[in-house]
C-alpha cells in the first residue's frame, strides 16, 4: 500500500511540475509578445510607408512627362483664384498629357493580373478616357461644337497621325526588312469605320437633300430621330465586334495578343492590383476636373490666342489625349510589331467612332440635349477621305515609310484647313445651322 501511495504522489508531482512549466512558458511567451508588438507594428508601418513611396515613385516619377505634374495644382489654383481663363485652359491642357499617359500605364499594370484579352480591352477603353470625359462635359454644358470637333479629331489623330507616324518610324528603322501585318484585323476595323462613316453621312445627306425653305423644326426632329436610330445600330455593331473579337474569332486576334503576352512576360507588375485600381480612380477623377476646366474655357482661349475653336478642339485636344497611344504605337512599330501598332490606332479610332460618338447621342437623348450625327460637310468629308486613305494603305498587308509620309501629310493638310476655319460659333457644327436647339 505504501509503495502504491508513493507512486500516486510521484505522478501528482510530475503533473504539477508540467503544469507549472507550461504556465511559465506561456507567461514568458506573452511577455515576449508584448515586447515584440511595438517592433511588429513599427515594421508593418514602415513596410506600408515603403510601399506608398514605391508607388509614388513608379506612378508619378516613372514617366518623362512627370515634369508636367506640377501644372495640375496650378490649374486648380488658377481656377480657384479666378486667374485669366486662357491660363486656366493652358494649365489644364498641359496637365491632361501626363494623366493620359499614366492611365495607360495603370491599365497595363492591371493587365498583368487580368490577362492580355481583358487587359487590352481595358487599355483601349481607358486610353480614350480623356476624350470620353471631355465629350461628356461638353455635352452637359451643351457645347455640341466642342464635343463633335474633339471626337472627330480623336478619330483623325488615331488614323492619320498615330498610325502614319508609326508606319513612318517603323519603315525607316526596318529599311532592309519587309514589314507585314495581319490583314484580318485591319479589314474588320476598316469595316467598322466605313459603317460609322455611313451613319455620319446619312443625316448630312438628308439635310442637304431638303429644299432650303423647307428647313424647319420637323426636319430637325427627323435628323435627330435618324441620328438616334443610327446610333443604336452603331452600338449594336460595336457590341457584335466585341463578341467577335473575344469569343467567336479570337484566333484572328491571337497574334497581337501573343505579342502582348511576350511584352508582359518580359517584366513583372511594379505595383499591385488594388494599388493600380486606386490610382486609376484617382487619375480619372483628376482628368474629369481638368476636362471641365478645358471645356469651360476653350472659347476664351480661342478669342485670346486668335486660334479657332475648331483647330483647338480637333487638333490640340486629341494630340494631348492620344499622347500615350502615340508613343506606344511608335515603339511597337520600331520593334517591327505592326499588328500591335495597328491594333492601338485602328482599335482606338473604331471605339471612338462606333461607341463614344453614338453613346453621346444616346446620353444627350436621355438628358434632353439635341446631339446628332450631322458633322457638317467639311468635317464629314475629311473623315471620309481619311478612311479611304487608310483602306488603300492597308489593302496589301505590307508597309513602308512612304505610306507613313502620306498619312502624316494628310493630317497636316487637314490641320491647316481647320486652322483657317474661323467661322462664328453659330455656324459651327451642331449649332443653329438648321434649327438645332443646342448652344
Amino acid at each position: 500500500m505504501g509503495s502504491l501511495s508513493d507512486l500516486e504522489n510521484g505522478e501528482i508531482n510530475k503533473k504539477e511540475q508540467e503544469f507549472i512549466k507550461k504556465n511559465a512558458q506561456n507567461l514568458s511567451n506573452s511577455m515576449m509578445r508584448k515586447k515584440s508588438d511595438p517592433e511588429l507594428v513599427s515594421r508593418v508601418r514602415f513596410k506600408k510607408l515603403r510601399e506608398i513611396l514605391s508607388n509614388l515613385q513608379e506612378v508619378i516619377l516613372g514617366t518623362k512627362l512627370c515634369l508636367l505634374f506640377p501644372v495640375i495644382p496650378l490649374a486648380m489654383l488658377a481656377q480657384y483664384y479666378h486667374f485669366a481663363r486662357p491660363w486656366i485652359f493652358a494649365f489644364s491642357l498641359l496637365g491632361l498629357a501626363p494623366l493620359a499617359e499614366r492611365v495607360s500605364f495603370l491599365t497595363e499594370q492591371i493587365a498583368y493580373f487580368t490577362g492580355p484579352t481583358v487587359g487590352g480591352l481595358l487599355n483601349a477603353t481607358c486610353g480614350n478616357a480623356t476624350e470620353m470625359i471631355i465629350a461628356l462635359f461638353a455635352l452637359y454644358q451643351r457645347k455640341i461644337h466642342v464635343l463633335k470637333y474633339s471626337l472627330l479629331g480623336s478619330i483623325l489623330s488615331n488614323l492619320l497621325l498615330v498610325l502614319g507616324s508609326s508606319l513612318f518610324c517603323g519603315g525607316l528603322t526596318n529599311l532592309k526588312k519587309e514589314q507585314r501585318f495581319d490583314r484580318g484585323q485591319a479589314d474588320v476595323n476598316s469595316l467598322l469605320l466605313l459603317l460609322g462613316l455611313l451613319c455620319h453621312m446619312l443625316p448630312l445627306m438628308y439635310r442637304l437633300s431638303v429644299v432650303e425653305p423647307v428647313l424647319n423644326n420637323n426636319v430637325t426632329t427627323s435628323i435627330l430621330g435618324l441620328s438616334r436610330v443610327s446610333s443604336i445600330c452603331m452600338l449594336v455593331a460595336y457590341a457584335a465586334y466585341l463578341f467577335f473579337q473575344l469569343r467567336t474569332h479570337r484566333q484572328m486576334f491571337e497574334s497581337s495578343e501573343e505579342e502582348e503576352e511576350d511584352k508582359v512576360m518580359e517584366d513583372e507588375a511594379v505595383i499591385g492590383f488594388w494599388s493600380s485600381f486606386a490610382w486609376l480612380i484617382g487619375m480619372t477623377i483628376t482628368i474629369a476636373i481638368l476636362s471641365e476646366y478645358v471645356v469651360g474655357t476653350i472659347e476664351d482661349a480661342s478669342d485670346s490666342w486668335g486660334i479657332s475653336v475648331s483647330f483647338i478642339s480637333l487638333i490640340l485636344l486629341p494630340i494631348v489625349g492620344n499622347a500615350a497611344e502615340h508613343a506606344g504605337s511608335i515603339i511597337f512599330a520600331l520593334k517591327n510589331k505592326l499588328d500591335i501598332s495597328l491594333g492601338v490606332a485602328l482599335g482606338s479610332a473604331s471605339q471612338i467612332s462606333m461607341f463614344v460618338v453614338p453613346l453621346c447621342v444616346i446620353v444627350g437623348w436621355i438628358i434632353g440635349v439635341d446631339m446628332d450625327l450631322d458633322f457638317s460637310l467639311l468635317e464629314t468629308g475629311s473623315l471620309a477621305f481619311s478612311i479611304l486613305l487608310i483602306a488603300f494603305t492597308l489593302q496589301d498587308g505590307t508597309s513602308h515609310y512612304m505610306k507613313g509620309v502620306v498619312l502624316c501629310l494628310a493630317y497636316c493638310a487637314i490641320a491647316a484647313c481647320f486652322f483657317f476655319h474661323k467661322l462664328p460659333i453659330n455656324n459651327h457644327i451642331g449649332n443653329n445651322s438648321y434649327g438645332s436647339s443646342a448652344t
